[in-house]
C-alpha cells in the first residue's frame, strides 16, 4: 500500500518567511523571461541577417579597396593590392576565395554611333566568371574577333536614365539597351582600334564595366604599358558578409568595404552583445531566484526538523520524503515557466507582426529551441531543489 504524505504535510511549517518564497517565484519568472526572450532574439537577429543578403550558391562576394588617406594620395603603389596581400586574405579561415578585378591601362572611349549621340570616355575591367553574378554563355571574346561582350553595372545603367533628359538623350529600358551596338575604341602606343560592343547582361554585384578577362589581357599587352597587374579592388567569396571575424580583420588592415554590404554585420555584434548580456543577466536572475528558493526550503526544513525527526525515527525514507516534498512545488515551477514561455510568444509575434510586418524570414511562432530551454529550466528547478531537501534530510537522519 502506498504512503499518502497528505497526513504529513501539516507538519511542515511554512506560514511564516513566505516572502522570500514569492521574491524568488517572482525573480524566477523574470529571469526565465529575460532568458528566452534574448535567445528568441537572437534567432531572429541570425534569420534576418542571413535571408537579408543577396547570395549565389550560399556565398556572399563582397568588393574591398584600400583606404586612400594625405598620405598615399600619389602613390599608387600605396592603394593596390599586390599579391601578397591577395595571398595573406586568402589564408583568412572566414574566406572561401579571393578574385583581384583588373583594369584596363590604355585609353578607352564609348560612343553609340547614329543610334544615340552619346560618347564618352570609360574604364574596363574584368574579373574571374565565379564572381559575378549573371554570366551569359555569350561573354566570351577570342583573339580577332571584333565583337566584343559587356557586363554592364545595373547602377552605371540607372545613372544613364537619370541624367539623360537633361542631356536631350533618350531614357531606354534594359531590353533597348542590350540590343543598342555601341563601339568600343581603345588606344595607346600608338595604336587605335575599335570594337563593336553589345551589352549581353546586367550585373547587380559589380559596380563597373566588364569585359572577358582573355581580351583585358590581350588589350593590356596591346595598347598599355608592360608592367605587372595591381588590382585597385578585389572582391572576396565569403559564407557569411557580415561575419565579426571578417569585419574586424577588414577594419584591422584598414580596407574599406561597402557599408551597405556589413552594415547590418557591424550593427550584428552590437545587437548580439547586448542580447546575450540580457541572456547571461536573465540565468544570473533565475539562479540567484533558485537560490533565494532554497534559502526558503532551508528555513521550512529549519522550522520543522523536529518533526522530520521524528518523521525518519518512524521509519520514512530521506528520500521519499524529499520526492514528495518537492512535488509540491511542481505545479508553480511549470506554472512560472509557461507563463514566461507565454510571454515570450507574445512579445515574438508582436515583434512579427508591428515591427517586421510580418516578413517571410521569420516565423510568427517561437523557435523550437526556446521551448527546449524551458523545459531544461523546469528540470533544472526541480532537480535543484530536489537535491537540496534530500542532503538536508540526510543531515537530520
Amino acid at each position: 500500500m502506498a504512503l499518502s504524505f497528505k497526513p504529513i504535510r501539516p507538519l511542515l511549517q511554512t506560514g511564516t518567511n513566505s516572502w522570500s518564497r514569492w521574491f524568488s517565484y517572482i525573480g524566477l519568472g523574470i529571469g526565465v523571461l529575460l532568458l528566452l526572450c534574448s535567445v528568441q532574439m537572437y534567432i531572429n537577429i541570425q534569420r534576418l541577417l542571413k535571408e537579408g543578403n543577396i547570395r549565389k550558391d550560399g556565398y556572399d562576394f563582397v568588393s574591398i579597396t584600400k583606404t586612400v588617406t594625405n598620405a598615399t594620395m600619389g602613390r599608387p603603389e600605396q592603394n593596390l593590392f599586390t599579391q601578397t596581400d591577395i595571398e595573406e586574405i586568402k589564408t583568412q579561415p572566414f574566406l572561401e576565395d579571393v578574385a583581384p578585378l583588373l583594369a584596363n591601362q590604355f585609353r578607352v572611349k564609348l560612343s553609340a554611333g547614329e543610334v544615340l549621340p552619346f560618347s564618352t570616355d570609360l574604364f574596363l575591367e574584368s574579373l574571374d566568371d565565379a564572381f559575378i553574378d549573371t554570366v551569359p554563355p555569350s561573354f566570351t571574346w577570342q583573339p580577332g574577333q571584333m565583337n566584343l561582350p559587356i557586363i554592364l553595372s545595373s547602377d552605371f545603367f540607372e545613372i544613364y536614365n537619370v541624367f539623360a533628359p537633361g542631356q536631350d538623350l533618350p531614357q531606354v529600358s534594359k531590353e533597348t539597351a542590350s540590343g543598342i551596338p555601341v563601339v568600343i575604341t581603345c588606344e595607346g602606343n600608338g595604336q587605335q582600334q575599335s570594337f563593336s560592343g553589345r551589352i549581353v547582361a546586367f550585373s547587380d554585384r559589380v559596380n563597373s564595366v566588364l569585359v572577358p578577362i582573355n581580351f583585358l589581357d590581350w588589350a593590356n599587352k596591346t595598347f598599355g604599358t608592360p608592367k605587372q597587374l595591381e588590382a585597385a579592388r578585389l572582391f572576396i567569396k565569403t559564407k557569411d558578409a557580415n561575419a565579426p571575424d571578417l569585419i574586424q580583420f577588414l577594419d584591422q588592415k584598414n580596407y574599406k568595404v561597402n557599408r551597405d554590404k556589413t552594415i547590418l554585420g557591424r550593427n550584428k555584434i552590437l545587437i548580439q552583445s547586448i542580447f546575450s548580456g540580457l541572456g547571461i543577466f536573465g540565468l544570473l536572475v533565475v539562479i540567484l531566484a533558485l537560490m533565494l528558493f532554497s534559502f526558503y526550503l532551508q528555513l521550512v526544513i529549519a522550522r520543522s526538523k523536529d518533526n522530520l525527526r521524528l518523521l525518519l525515527m518512524l521509519g520514512y525514507s530521506p528520500g521519499w520524503l524529499s520526492t514528495n516534498v518537492s512535488r509540491r512545488f511542481i505545479p508553480v515551477y511549470i506554472m512560472i515557466v509557461i507563463v514566461a514561455l507565454g510571454l515570450t510568444q507574445l512579445m515574438h509575434w508582436a515583434f512579427h507582426h508591428y515591427a517586421m510586418y510580418d516578413r517571410p524570414e521569420l516565423s510568427s511562432f517561437v523557435h523550437w529551441s526556446v521551448v527546449v530551454i524551458a523545459v531544461a529550466l523546469i528540470g533544472l528547478s526541480l532537480f535543484t531543489n530536489y537535491r537540496l531537501v534530500k542532503n538536508l534530510l540526510y543531515k537530520l537522519h
